[in-house]
């Protein structure tokens, strides 16, 4: 996890974690880059893709047969490129996590964004998008839904009205003592059956990835590598619109 989430399922803490996730938080959005270009990269087992869509079609309709992303995993494409296996692990967690915040009637979407105000109130909302690797607009809508919800509010410093600074309202500051333990107990689930020893491991191993991959980015010099801008891609999305019509 990241410095938000920094301890073990038995509540110890995870030395260096805050300190690396304290690193990374400048280059969030490079994190949320990164897999999905190593995902997209075609190299080793070109079927992964595939083979996880036929592995989900054929489970369609097999009532309590095992979880189609499982058989893909120990049949199917058994040594899958580890950007997938990452990805589906990442996705099970989060799927963990939605069906318990939905019993309180919260988005994960806003639970991103509340438990980075939980730890630093009163960013502005261009460091929110920087904490979450969120774009700008996507945090101006979760802002502006959490301000109706009455989970924030958005102030000006004083002699300052250039940036909107969000904060926690009494209600907002209250949910965390609800949610955070449902966090916690999705990843206690998820780690269950693992020795203290073989949690470590894979939190060194996941470290060691987002490390790798962040230098790869920042060491790149080629121009093709860099993620383009939203409006960027609509401009690129348009231009092509006008040819296909132009044919």
């Amino acid at each position: 996890m990241d410095k938000y989430d920094a301890t073990l399922p038995n509540g110890a803490s995870v030395p260096g974690a805050t300190k690396v996730g304290r690193e990374m938080s400048a280059a969030a959005q490079c994190r949320s880059r990164q897999l999905t270009r190593y995902d997209c990269h075609q190299s080793g087992h070109n079927n992964g893709e595939e083979g996880m869509a036929a592995a989900r079609s054929s489970g369609k309709g097999g009532g309590a047969s095992e979880d189609p992303i499982l058989r893909h995993w120990r049949e199917a494409v058994p040594d899958d490129r580890l950007a997938h296996l990452v990805k589906d692990a990442g996705r099970a967690m989060i799927r963990g996590l939605q069906m318990r915040l939905a019993q309180h009637e919260v988005s994960f979407g806003h639970w991103a964004f509340l438990r980075v105000l939980w730890v630093t109130d009163g960013l502005t909302q261009k460091e929110l998008s920087d904490e979450t690797g969120t774009t700008t607009p996507t945090t101006f809508s979760a802002v502006s839904a959490m301000e109706k919800l009455g989970y924030v509010e958005r102030r000006y410093a004083p002699g300052n009205r250039k940036n909107t600074h969000v904060y926690l309202t009494p209600r907002g500051r209250s949910l965390k003592n609800k949610l955070v333990p449902l966090a916690e107990e999705v990843n206690e689930i998820s780690v269950r059956g693992l020795k203290a020893t073989e949690i470590n491991v894979a939190r060194k191993v996941l470290l060691a990835i987002i490390e790798n991959m962040a230098r790869d980015e920042s060491e790149s010099d080629d121009p093709a590598l860099r993620i383009p801008s939203t409006r960027e891609v609509g401009n690129l999305i348009a231009a092509r619109g006008e040819e296909i019509d132009q044919d």
